[in-house]
């Protein structure tokens, strides 16, 4: 029989919430003292946040569900906002510029985005799992931030190329990529022991500590964990 969680739920739709936000807000550059991001920057790190409290707790075949779900959310968004682009604007409507300028850049964002993230989360939550065994569940900081090394490295450093490659100079690009890492990274950080207080409590609530000897790492194998 299947175990049932009572915030599995719950988590889901935070962490695909997080991503389809981020992917709006990401049209935008902006700066914050030194640093040179995409908009989406500011909220995207709780994505990774996420995906270790999914793993810690439930696994890595659970979180590889969550990932995909929020794949097929990003891009049925992507699709729409696309198809509202291209269909005649109503005679009345003086916004059809303004919603190419922010919007119409959203389904080459998220293709950028999902693609990054797809190979970002999944190397996370693997170094995660990994790294969990290896510790035997101790130390979870050096999970949390270990695997937020990894995954956000590849993920920042794919989604600026493919996002911005040809749009912003190449300078820009290499500043936008370290200045995610570091930000994202920064995040994890400082958002430690908040992930600590979450992983603690949905432990004790869930009755569930999983660690993944046995698991198939495969990122394409969706199904029901055991």
């Amino acid at each position: 029989m299947t175990k049932t969680y009572k915030h599995l739920g719950t988590i889901s739709v935070f962490f695909v919430a997080v991503l389809l936000i981020s992917n709006i807000a990401s049209t935008k550059i902006v700066q914050f003292g030194p640093l040179t991001f995409d908009g989406g920057t500011l909220l995207f790190p709780l994505s990774y946040i996420f995906a270790d409290i999914l793993t810690e707790v439930y696994g890595f075949s659970r979180a590889r569900r969550v990932i995909w779900l929020g794949f097929i959310c990003a891009a049925v968004m992507s699709i729409l906002l696309y198809i509202v682009q291209i269909l005649p604007p109503a005679a009345d409507w003086p916004n059809q510029d303004a919603y190419n300028a922010i919007l119409g850049q959203a389904p080459r964002i998220v293709l950028a985005s999902l693609i990054a993230y797809l190979c970002g989360e999944f190397l996370n939550s693997f170094v995660l799992a990994k790294m969990k065994v290896w510790t035997a569940g101790k130390s979870l900081w050096t999970r949390t931030i270990g695997s937020t090394l990894v995954g956000e490295l590849v993920d920042s450093t794919l989604f600026i190329l493919i996002a911005f490659a040809g749009v912003l100079p190449g300078a820009l690009l290499v500043t936008l990529i370290i200045s995610n890492y570091v930000f994202k990274t920064f995040i994890e950080v400082v958002f430690t022991p908040m992930t600590y207080a979450i992983v603690r409590y949905l432990k004790r609530s869930e009755g569930e500590d999983y660690f993944d000897r046995n698991t198939n790492f495969n990122p394409f194998l969706i199904r029901n964990a055991e």
